[in-house]
């Protein structure tokens, strides 16, 4: 089967090659993807930059196809089925936190940037109807962790008044429509014109540009300050959320572009009481309420480019420079 695999003796540090299928073992399926999607951790695996680096794996979390092939013991029924993936691989039993040995599909095991994939049945959920393949392919670990964000570490309510940063990425565009369907006031911030106006309309209340010096006072005119605030970036610009987030209010962050914070005004944490929390992707139970939210919403990812797997370096690179709006979707 052709495959996208990590090859750091290619200027790409990708390379489209032909991989052997593998048995199936106990427990196991085989899916024929019909799309992939993009994340960041793909572009840091590709970067060297991740944990656990294994040279030569196939790349790529998100994925969604057909059932092809199931092993002994497993319900025949699957057989044709069309499937998302669940790439988060033994959470473990503990909803507040993942087990010691949890991974997620693509590093260090082989992904979806295939022509097939094998994955544990206990992996596979029912495609929504109202998704392509495209859009089914885009939804699943930046849908879980925006899932999980809101609901589970933000406790989001309707009404509540919740900013995202960096709209336009995965997990933001996710949290956006998330929080819109919940009933929610939603701001955004991006540093992109492009990304703040489909934002507003979108329906975003209010959009800044967090490069202007003057966006935290604008923010706190025009919102009194959020409830919620769902941010990936941290760095110095955790200290300008501390300043924008109502007294009693949450930050919850899943990644941190910006790397840490030099200084943090920890006397206003405290005085207002302020919760910052950390999140990853997301568990079973957030797995399985996200799609069943998306179903009842019917909520469709934004889609930003469609990408064959022979033009896997190209929609790497839109990664790296940002460009994207939305997911960026291969196709075999």
């Amino acid at each position: 089967m052709k495959a996208v695999t990590l090859n750091f003796t290619t200027s790409s540090k990708l390379k489209l090659e032909d991989v052997p299928v593998r048995p199936l073992e106990n427990g196991e399926v085989l899916v024929a993807i019909k799309a992939a999607a993009l994340n960041h951790r793909d572009e840091w695996c590709r970067q060297g930059l991740y944990p656990n680096i294994n040279e030569g794996v196939i790349l790529g979390s998100d994925g969604s196809g057909i059932v092809e092939e199931v092993a002994e013991g497993i319900d025949l029924g699957w057989i044709g089925k069309e499937v998302i993936i669940n790439p988060a691989i033994n959470w473990g039993e503990d909803q507040k936190v993942q087990s010691k040995d949890f991974q997620i599909l693509g590093m260090p095991r082989n992904g979806t940037l295939a022509e097939k994939v094998i994955v544990s049945v206990d992996r596979l959920h029912l495609k929504p109807k109202h998704l392509s393949f495209e859009e089914a392919g885009a939804l699943p670990l930046a849908g879980l962790t925006a899932f999980r964000a809101l609901f589970y570490q933000g406790q989001l309510k309707s009404n509540e008044k919740v900013l995202i940063t960096g709209f336009g990425g995965g997990v933001a565009q996710f949290a956006f429509q998330f929080a819109k369907a919940a009933g929610a006031k939603v701001y955004a911030s991006s540093s992109s014109e492009e990304k703040r106006n489909v934002a507003k309309e979108l329906g975003a209340i209010s959009v800044y540009d967090y490069t202007k010096e003057d966006w935290v006072e604008n923010a706190l005119k025009e919102s009194e300050g959020f409830d919620l605030i769902i941010d990936s970036a941290a760095g110095d610009a955790l200290n300008n959320l501390i300043n924008v987030v109502k007294p009693g209010g949450k930050i919850v962050f899943y990644g941190a572009t910006r790397g840490n914070p030099s200084t943090l005004i920890a006397r206003k944490v405290f005085w207002n009481q302020i919760k910052i929390i950390g999140t990853t992707m997301g568990s079973d139970q957030d797995f399985e309420e996200m799609v069943s939210f998306i179903k009842d919403h019917e909520i469709k990812p934004i889609i930003d480019h469609v990408f064959t797997f022979e033009q896997a370096e190209e929609a790497f690179d839109r990664m790296k420079a940002g460009k994207q709006l939305g997911k960026i979707v291969l196709t075999p």
